[in-house]
């Protein structure tokens, strides 16, 4: 049994302080879900994922099984231990409320209560300030179960029909992180009917990553900067 369950509705935030050594595995309940996230160091806030330094790092422009999201202090966030897909989306940045209306119409809470459309901007806000955090604490995030190709001339295309039900991907921590989490559409997603596509998540204990570790060999970079990051908790 796990250590914490919880399935996000389409449009939930979500967010939680994490120890290190912990596995996340989130699960689509529903095909074509998206959820965005934002994760940071919890001791230190000022750290936080860097979208840039990580594919630089990897030499990819996706992340999958054997990548780590790295902060701007270049140390390791969490890694990526399992993924049924393959590919998810670190370019397409995160839906507003902007996007919401022009895309899906205008929803507002006042007129349809717990069916309004929610954005992943607002979500992000709400639950920022819960831990103290801000406007100027958004920074580039991550999509997962989404996927976007970049053509010859550096234009995204959204691939629709990516995530299947029953999608997973699992995140084993690698320090104690404050994750952040909207289950809303990813904001290249074809206008029509919003998605409401939920989300199981679990969290239970993981093993520190071993010498021989798929994620610690994956590449040089992964090897050192789960190092640096060790050298926090000596």
């Amino acid at each position: 049994m796990s250590l914490f369950a919880e399935t996000l509705p389409g449009g939930a935030p979500w967010s939680m302080t994490i120890p290190r050594h912990r596995l996340i595995r989130l699960t689509a309940l529903d095909a074509g879900a998206n959820l965005t996230a934002l994760l940071y160091n919890a001791r230190q806030p000022l750290d936080r994922l860097n979208i840039p330094d990580t594919l630089k790092a990897l030499h990819t422009a996706h992340l999958t099984r054997g990548h780590i999201l790295m902060s701007d202090m270049g140390h390791a966030l969490a890694s990526i231990v399992e993924d049924s897909l393959g590919w998810h989306d670190p370019l397409g940045g995160h839906l507003t409320a902007a996007h919401v209306r022009a895309k899906y119409g205008a929803h507002s809470y006042q007129d349809y209560r717990n069916d309004w459309y929610r954005n992943a901007h607002d979500n992000f806000l709400v639950e920022l300030q819960k831990h103290g955090l801000g406007l100027r604490d958004l920074v580039a995030s991550v999509n997962f179960f989404s996927k976007v190709t970049a053509n010859d001339d550096g234009a995204l295309t959204f691939v629709e029909n990516h995530a299947p039900a029953g999608a997973t991907i699992t995140l084993r921590t690698e320090m104690d992180i404050l994750l952040i989490l909207s289950n809303t559409p990813h904001p290249l997603a074809p206008a029509g009917e919003y998605p409401r596509a939920r989300i199981h998540l679990e969290i239970d204990r993981a093993a520190p990553p071993a010498a021989e570790d798929f994620c610690r060999t994956f590449r040089p970079e992964c090897g050192r900067t789960l190092a640096l990051t060790e050298r926090l908790y000596l």
